[in-house]
């Protein structure tokens, strides 16, 4: 099973203990780094559990439709993408209100050639998309036979 940690850091942490301006390098300042903008990222929490006939995979994936998502396997590669959209406007004598929000994800895993990729079965129930990867039969793990010593 695989956890993903969650990082909540403040990117201006450092700012407060040292001057902007000190670094050798300018672009390695926290608030320009890639880092700083992945933690602001909306990535899904993925687990994966092997088990002897398969991997089941669990993606969180909260307020988002079955019909958000499109799942391929290609090239040995399970795509899970998602994408919603939501907007709403009122409209009255002196002031007009409009809200909208944009969510959405990429992930790309890549599967064992142990798996069969025409099995995989997905269901999305409670803000979990769960994916049911099946396992070839040579790579099912086998108990070994016991043999009594006579």
């Amino acid at each position: 099973m695989s956890l993903v940690k969650f990082r909540n850091r403040r990117p201006w942490g450092n700012l407060v203990t040292s001057n902007f301006f000190d670094n050798d390098d300018f672009f390695s300042n926290p608030l320009l780094s890639n880092e700083l903008w992945n933690t602001q990222l909306s990535e899904p929490a993925l687990n994966i559990k092997e088990t002897n006939e398969a991997f089941e995979v669990e993606l969180a994936a909260p307020g988002f439709s079955k019909k958000d998502f499109e799942v391929t396997i290609d090239d040995g590669c399970l795509n899970i993408s998602a994408e919603n959209s939501h907007s709403e406007e009122e409209k009255e004598d002196n002031y007009k209100r409009k809200e909208f929000s944009y969510n959405s994800f990429e992930k790309r895993l890549q599967l064992p050639d142990s798996i069969k990729e025409e099995d995989v079965k997905a269901k999305y129930k409670d803000g979990v998309l769960r994916f049911n990867l099946i396992k070839k039969e040579e790579a099912k793990l086998h108990k070994p036979k016991k043999i009594e010593i006579a």
